[in-house]
């Protein structure tokens, strides 16, 4: 396995996973768009929760991924079924004349802390009540199980690689769920800091395929400007902002 960055906001894996008679090399290449800015003044983690729309920030991030995506040969779009999935993939599927689909597969890890606040100092980590939840990091036993994301994305991979075969197809999902099927693609463990997903707001992970087998890894951020500092991979928490258990 080897690896290059060409920019600051873009990188690429190459990597030899998944099944294929090794006759045909068509190339399909699959994007997953992790959503824009939500507005969310409360700082809660919404989860699967419905009426969480971008933000204006947010819509702007998903115009800037249609124009990054614009010339690409676009034949399949699909999203989340959440409000703020379903939002930043509109403008790509309007700019390529394309209906927008909705895949169940692509929807936010299931999370016991919905609803709840994650600041720094604050917050539900602080109560004692909430700490039985937290026993174990390698499941995770506060949502949903890694494993179970891999394979519902994994599923929604694969349905989108066939559906645009031999050209490009777009899925819209969230941090959580693309971070934890790119890092079983690229041989990572499963549990991980929260703080150092490579997946920013409106960022790229894209998925490129010879036949039906996996052959890169590509990530790239063509609305990093627009990201609030305290969102990117690595950056320190602040107090009363929340970027833990994905979104």
């Amino acid at each position: 396995m080897s690896t290059g960055t060409e920019t600051g906001t873009e990188t690429g894996t190459e990597t030899g996973t998944g099944t294929g008679n090794g006759l045909d090399t068509t190339r399909t290449v699959v994007h997953v768009v992790r959503h824009g800015e939500v507005h969310n003044p409360d700082g809660v983690l919404y989860g699967r929760r419905p009426g969480y729309h971008l933000s204006d920030l947010g819509r702007e991030m998903a115009d800037r991924v249609a124009e990054h995506l614009a010339d690409r040969d676009i034949t399949h779009v699909v999203a989340s079924p959440l409000e703020r999935a379903q939002e930043t993939a509109a403008p790509v599927a309007k700019s390529h004349g394309l209906p927008l689909g909705t895949d169940e597969r692509l929807i936010e890890a299931g999370n016991v802390f919905e609803g709840k606040t994650f600041g720094v100092g604050d917050g539900a980590l602080r109560r004692p009540g909430n700490w039985r939840h937290l026993t174990n990091p390698f499941r995770p036993s506060w949502g949903e199980p890694y494993i179970e994301q891999v394979v519902r994305m994994s599923g929604a991979l694969d349905s989108a690689r066939d559906a645009a075969r031999g050209h490009e197809a777009v899925l819209v999902s969230h941090q959580l769920p693309i971070w934890i099927v790119r890092s079983f693609v690229e041989r990572r463990k499963l549990w991980h800091d929260p703080r150092r997903r490579q997946c920013t707001l409106a960022s790229l992970t894209t998925f490129t395929y010879a036949g039906d087998r996996l052959v890169s890894v590509g990530y790239s951020e063509p609305a990093r400007d627009l990201v609030p500092p305290h969102l990117l991979a690595g950056a320190k928490p602040v107090k009363g902002q929340s970027k833990a258990f994905g979104a």
